[in-house]
Order: C-alpha cells, then sequence, then structure tokens
C-alpha cells in the first residue's frame, strides 16, 4: 500500500474507480504516513484527520454503488494555508492571522468536496504568500525535496512537498508571481498556472487581487488537467494523441537568461534538444516591452498587496518577517497616479506580447535561474535573500505580467524545470501541448537510463 503514495492522482482514480483501491484505504496510509513523518509539521499547518475521514467513507460508498462524482472521486488533497476551511483555522502563514477561522470554506475547496476529493489538511506558505523562496520563519519552512537543508520554493512550499515527500496525491495552491510553479519545478513536479480570474478567489485570503491565481501541483500533467477540470466544474480537455510533430516553441532570450546559474541552463538547453529531436521546431526571439513591464511590477504588486494587507501589517508590524514586511511596505510610497499609469502600460504591453507570440504553441524558458538557496543563509544574509527571492521569481512573473497561463514541468535534473506559457485562458491547448512535451522528456530520460545500463 505504501506504493499508493507515489501514484498520480489519475492512476489513484483508476484504481478507485476499478474497485482495486479503496479511498477510506487509501486515506488512511496518507494520514499515518504524514503523522509518522519527520517532516509532518514543516510541511502541513494542519491535518483534518476526521474531515478526510468523513470524506474518504463517503467516496467509498459512492464507489461502490457506482455513482462517482469524478474521475478523482476519494483522492486525497492537500490545500494551502489561504484557502477558508469552515471551522479549522486559516492563516496564511502569518501571525497577522492567528487564530482565524472561517466560518465557510472558499468556493475550489467547496468545488473539489462537490467533485468527491478528500481534504488532507492546510499546508505551510511562505507569509502572506509574499516570496517565491519557501522561506517561513514566523509559521514553519519546509524543506526540499531535493536538498533538506534548502529551501523548497514558495509560496506554495507545503503543498509541493506535500506531495514530493509522498503525503498528498497533489496539493492546491496559488499563483501570484510563481508561487504555484517554482516551488512545483524546485520538487520535480508539474505545476498549473491558471489565467487569472479562471478559478474562483471567493474565500482565499488574497495577496494581489489583480494578479493572484488559483492552481496545482502534482505529478503529471494528466493530474493538472483532472484538478482544474474539478475546480471549475467542467470537463478535462482530451490529452489523447497528443505529439510535438511540427509545433512551433518560442524561446523566449529576453531578461530570462540574465544571471542564470548553470545547472537550470544546461537542463532547460538539454530539454530543448530533446524537444526538437521528437520533432518540435524552436525559434528564439525577443520581446524587448518586456522590460518596460518587469519596470511597472514593484510598484503594481507592492501598491495591490499593501491596499489590502496595511491595516493587519500596521497595526502589528513586529509580528512578520522582517523581509515580507519591507516587501508589502514597498506599496506605501506607491501614489494613485502612478498605479493607474503602470496598469495602462500594462495593458499596452500585453496587448503587443499577444500578437507577437500567438503564432507559436508555446512560449518556453526555464522555470527559474537559479536552484533552491540554502535555508540558514537566506536567515543570516538580508541581501542574499533579495537578490533570490528576485531571480526565483524573476521568470514565472512572465506569466503573470502578461495575463496568460504557465506550466512547469520536470526535466528530469533535480529541481531544475521547464515553463511552457501559453495565451490567454488557453489551458486547454497548453494542457495538450504539456502533454506532449512530457511524454518526450521521459521517453528521453528512459532511453539514456536503459543506455546507462546496458
Amino acid at each position: 500500500m505504501q506504493d499508493w503514495r507515489w501514484m498520480t492522482a489519475a492512476d489513484l482514480g483508476r484504481a478507485i474507480g476499478a474497485g482495486q483501491i479503496d479511498p477510506v484505504a487509501l486515506t488512511e496510509v496518507y494520514l499515518d504516513a504524514i503523522d509518522a513523518h519527520e517532516f509532518r509539521d514543516r510541511i502541513y499547518a494542519r491535518v483534518m484527520h476526521d474531515r478526510a475521514r468523513a470524506e474518504a467513507k463517503a467516496a467509498s460508498a459512492r464507489a461502490k454503488a457506482g455513482m462517482r462524482r469524478s474521475a478523482l472521486d476519494g483522492v486525497p488533497v492537500s490545500w494551502k494555508d489561504l484557502f477558508d476551511t469552515a471551522g479549522v483555522g486559516t492563516e496564511a502563514g502569518t501571525a497577522l492571522m492567528a487564530g482565524r477561522v472561517p466560518d465557510q470554506d472558499a468556493e475550489m475547496l467547496k468545488a473539489a468536496t462537490a467533485a468527491g476529493l478528500v481534504c488532507l489538511g492546510k499546508t505551510h506558505m511562505s507569509e502572506i504568500a509574499f516570496s517565491g523562496l519557501g522561506l517561513n520563519p514566523i509559521t514553519a519552512t519546509p524543506p526540499c525535496v531535493n536538498d533538506h537543508e534548502a529551501v523548497p520554493g514558495g509560496s506554495s512550499s507545503g503543498a509541493a512537498t506535500s506531495v514530493a515527500f509522498g503525503l498528498a496525491a497533489a496539493g492546491i495552491g496559488s499563483d501570484t508571481g510563481g508561487s504555484v510553479r517554482i516551488p512545483s519545478a524546485w520538487n520535480d513536479l508539474v505545476g498549473l498556472k491558471t489565467t487569472h480570474g479562471r478559478l474562483s478567489l471567493e474565500g482565499v485570503v488574497p495577496l494581489c487581487l489583480t494578479f493572484d491565481t488559483v492552481g496545482p501541483l502534482c505529478r503529471s500533467v494528466e493530474d493538472a488537467n483532472l484538478l482544474l477540470a474539478v475546480l471549475e466544474g467542467g470537463k478535462p480537455a482530451d490529452l489523447a494523441g497528443c505529439s510535438l510533430e511540427g509545433l512551433r516553441f518560442m524561446v523566449l532570450d529576453t531578461i530570462v537568461f540574465d544571471e542564470i546559474r548553470g545547472a537550470p541552463r544546461d537542463a532547460f538547453e538539454d530539454a530543448v534538444n530533446r524537444l526538437q529531436a521528437a520533432g518540435a521546431q524552436i525559434e528564439h526571439r525577443a520581446f524587448p516591452a518586456l522590460a518596460d513591464a518587469f519596470a511597472q511590477a514593484g510598484n503594481l504588486y507592492a501598491a495591490d498587496s499593501y491596499g489590502w494587507w496595511r491595516d493587519l501589517v500596521e497595526a502589528h508590524p513586529e509580528k512578520m518577517f522582517p523581509q515580507i514586511l519591507e516587501r508589502v511596505r514597498g506599496g506605501k510610497a506607491v501614489g494613485g497616479a502612478d498605479y493607474c499609469a503602470g496598469w495602462n502600460l500594462l495593458r499596452d504591453i500585453r496587448k503587443q506580447y499577444h500578437a507577437e507570440t500567438a503564432q507559436f504553441d508555446a512560449v518556453i524558458m526555464p522555470t527559474a535561474p537559479i536552484v533552491p538557496p540554502n535555508a540558514e543563509r537566506l536567515l543570516a544574509d538580508d541581501a542574499y535573500y533579495k537578490s533570490e527571492n528576485l531571480l526565483a521569481l524573476r521568470n514565472t512573473r512572465v506569466a503573470n505580467l502578461m495575463d496568460v497561463c504557465s506550466v512547469t514541468l520536470p526535466t528530469g535534473v533535480p529541481s531544475c524545470g521547464i515553463m511552457l506559457n501559453g495565451q490567454n485562458r488557453t489551458e486547454a491547448a497548453l494542457l495538450r501541448v504539456a502533454a506532449a512535451v512530457e511524454g518526450a522528456l521521459r521517453s528521453a530520460s528512459s532511453e539514456y537510463l536503459h543506455s546507462c545500463l546496458d
């Protein structure tokens, strides 16, 4: 039964449907693993045993009656601690919200529950979701699965590590500047950033309401596809027959390779070579206007976050991690006219970007230009924290600024992902492309492994 913890959510769902796995037994395997795990309290903020068992019991009865609600009915998942849970604390990784207990579930949790998913509990995160590193000395910092002394990526840090350490079949997180994709990449998972506004933010503690999105962290593109369908109450995209033959990919040459470290650069170049070998067409293009968008990002993010968090922050600033306090307080100095002008410019740049990239099946780049930094060094060196945090989120932020969907996939090199950006609200098309990329990368990795064994 231990093998169940490493199966994809889709495979677990199929096994439940075939009568090979009982949701009650499956949930107990996860709960036992969570409670016995050395990093339990660094990954989970709250484990919801009673709810998980009740939902698993109901899923088991539906499976036996042939009345399953979705392909993932009975599959246990974790939730980032900014999704409201009725009667259970939702504190967004900050002492500012300690003891906050909502009276109803977030809309996305309601949708998942209606589809039969089992809620295992709430996972730790960067404080108020305002960091891509996952370092949180206020509540807890989960370890990276590839280096337990390193940070796991954020802000959906526990969401990623709950899956990477086999303590959930998938995690539900949020992405404002890369918070689904960075922890997914650093923990060798698939992470989907949806288009802003596609999934409900009702009952989600905000960071920046103009950029916040919801998305899954999981083991496969198929999982991401099924979870998206569950969250929006729709049908999953058809991933059958996906091929790279003739697909056109644009390698973005503006900004995303600046200061890139060796491992992510080499992993990306190797992945691109494998995609070409599988029939994809690769073209390098620059988009100089992206620099102007990045110049506006600081003001837009800081003003939005400070506008929502100001009263809580200024009432008790001493309760915050200083690095996060400094970032959110940056919004105090942003004037209304500058904020509006920044958005006007960004909307124009988005139009240019969409026009120039529409001819490609995806725009590709390394998910992050760095690998996970050491947690203790980040705590001890303020300048290092600032530089690594900005670099961690830089490449992922392209999709948030340009208002497009995006997915990161493992390259096979630990903590190094390849990111595919689509267009606005084209998740189905992007997931088909991602499925083809995933197949090519896995096939190439398998062939390399077999050649080493021969």
